[in-house]
């Protein structure tokens, strides 16, 4: 058992206290900001401005008389009026969920929008654009009051959330919002699905601020300085809705909203937000930071704006390759000699608010998850040739929503969470080193041999040896004599084809030569065309790698794959 030494001090009651304070203390601060139409300018609401919107939406919430207990739900992306009803709802006592808007834009069909639904029971349905979600929304047969920014008389009986705005806040905007109890229910958020089928997760307001009391507690800056972000990750999300949004909310900081992605032709809008915001903090996934690289390295000035403010560069919901670590620290050494970027991540899932761990002091590399935050505790229980990690704390979920099979699955005979990862001590002599992530125990399998391979660190050291021609990679060979590649190659291994098929065939051959043995040697990898499909849950809105989902959909070219005997075509082999 490995726990932080610190106590866990008071901590807010609900969300909306953070509101509540900054608008009293700051109130002409930037809140929140996004783009306007024209893409030219930002929209900035400062505190007072939020507190007034939240006031006057939850007045409008309260007016409607929604059913008790049941949720405002959102299908569209970040928006100051997606942020303004979450909060709004959350400070007058409705719990509020964010769905992605994968599930309602990039769909072919709706079913798995209908199934949420369906487990949510909503008590209101919001969405930015009648015209963009309404096709959607009619798919799902809506009988409950339905909220658009824009286009709201194109749908019957739909409310504009201009309406909701101009509400006057009466005394029982307060008087809910005291009648609030930590305990109570403040979010659902859906799981990404990486280890089976989603589940909504409640998460209650003692939960997201004991987070963020714990963060403070270990990244002591934030008290000294409000956090400035620019930050595309999604709100349907713990990474971006809980850990990043709130930590701006809790320390009275500015959070941009970025309408750039870690995708061609959106990344660069994502480069062009930072180099104008100059932000303090930069949050992102690994695939956000391995795209934004090339345009940074290829333009000094560029990367000297972004990185003139930094404190931190953090990196969560997947590993970090060490080429990647080791270009951003060779980046700020030369736009800005005399400061290394502290390169820092945390652990954590959207069953615990977010954050479990974190690495809070300088490392050399990547791997490090950190150590437990105060208030929280990590078991290690062998499973296989692993330590697998379950977590007790202030901060774990009282459950799923509708779902007390699942609920009773999710806790073993102590009352611990068991998150399905697994780690070790960096240094089991000295504990307070840290914690070395080491994969998802539901990833790992078994060779035919009865050898275990962990995927996740397997993944990561390739991607990192085959930079900067491959994305992405998926390791197969389940009950297999040998591991095989699923390859999603990058922009530079699509264009050189016969350059990425030679630094396979290099790669897979030094890993046998080095003695690596079976666990760490794959001999064979098809080059696949077609890129991970969001719609399929291949690839999350985060941009990482859902390992099972690509082996199942993708059947038949793990199929392809092992039926190779010889090197043709995308079917590299070893030998």
């Amino acid at each position: 058992m490995l726990h932080s030494p610190v106590a866990l001090e008071p901590h807010a009651r609900c969300v909306g206290e953070w509101l509540e304070h900054w608008a009293r203390a700051t109130p002409h601060a930037t809140a929140l900001a996004e783009r306007t139409g024209d893409g030219q300018d930002w929209r900035r609401l400062d505190y007072a401005g939020l507190r007034a919107a939240v006031g006057a939406v939850g007045q409008a919430l309260l007016d409607l008389r929604l059913p008790a207990g049941r949720p405002v739900v959102i299908l569209s992306d970040n928006a100051i009026d997606h942020a303004v009803l979450m909060l709004a709802a959350m400070h007058v006592g409705r719990p509020a969920c964010s769905l992605s808007s994968a599930y309602s834009r990039q769909a072919t069909d709706f079913t798995r929008l209908r199934e949420m639904l369906a487990l949510l029971r909503p008590a209101l349905v919001y969405a930015a654009d009648a015209r963009t979600y309404g096709p959607a929304m009619a798919a799902c047969d809506l009988t409950v009051p339905c909220v658009f920014s824009t286009h709201a008389p194109d749908w019957p009986g739909a409310l504009a959330f201009d309406a909701l705005l101009a509400k006057r806040e009466t005394p029982a905007v307060q008087q809910a919002f005291e009648a609030i109890a930590p305990d109570d229910h403040a979010k659902y958020l859906l799981t990404s699905g990486s280890t089976g089928r989603p589940k909504a997760v409640i998460n209650t307001h003692r939960m997201l601020c004991a987070n963020q009391q714990q963060m403070a507690q270990t990244w002591r800056f934030l008290a000294l300085e409000p956090p400035v972000l620019v930050d595309w990750l999604p709100w349907s999300h713990t990474f971006g809705g809980n850990h990043n949004l709130h930590m701006v909310l809790a320390h009275g900081g500015a959070l941009y909203i970025d309408e750039g992605r870690p995708a061609p032709g959106l990344v660069e809008k994502t480069a062009r937000n930072l180099r104008a915001v100059r932000p303090t903090l930069w949050f992102n996934v690994p695939r956000g930071f391995d795209m934004l690289l090339p345009l940074l390295e290829a333009d000094d000035a560029l990367a000297a704006d972004v990185l003139s403010r930094l404190r931190l560069a953090f990196y969560a919901a997947a590993a970090l390759a060490p080429s990647t670590w080791q270009r951003l620290q060779a980046l700020a050494e030369r736009v800005r000699p005399g400061r290394p970027l502290w390169l820092t991540t945390s652990w954590g899932c959207t069953e615990t608010a977010p954050a479990i761990t974190t690495a809070h002091w300088q490392q050399d590399g990547a791997g490090c998850i950190g150590n437990p935050l105060p208030g929280m505790a990590v078991r290690f229980v062998p499973s296989g040739d692993k330590l697998e990690m379950r977590i007790r704390g202030v901060t774990v979920f009282p459950g799923y929503l509708h779902g007390p099979q699942e609920t009773a699955a999710a806790f073993d005979a102590q009352g611990d969470y068991r998150i399905g990862d697994a780690g070790r001590l960096l240094d089991a002599e000295q504990p307070a080193r840290g914690i070395v992530f080491d994969g998802r125990v539901a990833e790992d399998f078994k060779l035919s041999s009865g050898t275990w391979v962990s995927v996740g660190t397997l993944r990561v050291e390739l991607v990192s040896r085959l930079a900067p021609l491959v994305q992405d990679i998926v390791v197969a060979g389940h009950d297999r004599a040998e591991i095989g590649l699923l390859v999603f190659p990058s922009a530079a291994g699509q264009q050189q084809p016969d350059r990425l098929r030679a630094a396979l065939c290099r790669v897979m051959q030094e890993q046998t030569a080095a003695g690596a043995g079976s666990a760490r040697s794959p001999r064979r990898a098809l080059v696949l065309d077609a890129p991970p499909a969001l719609e399929a849950g291949e690839i999350t809105d985060k941009g990482y790698l859902n390992q099972r989902a690509v082996l199942q959909r993708r059947h038949a070219e793990v199929e392809r794959l092992y039926a190779a005997t010889a090197s043709a075509g995308p079917v590299v082999l070893a030998d």
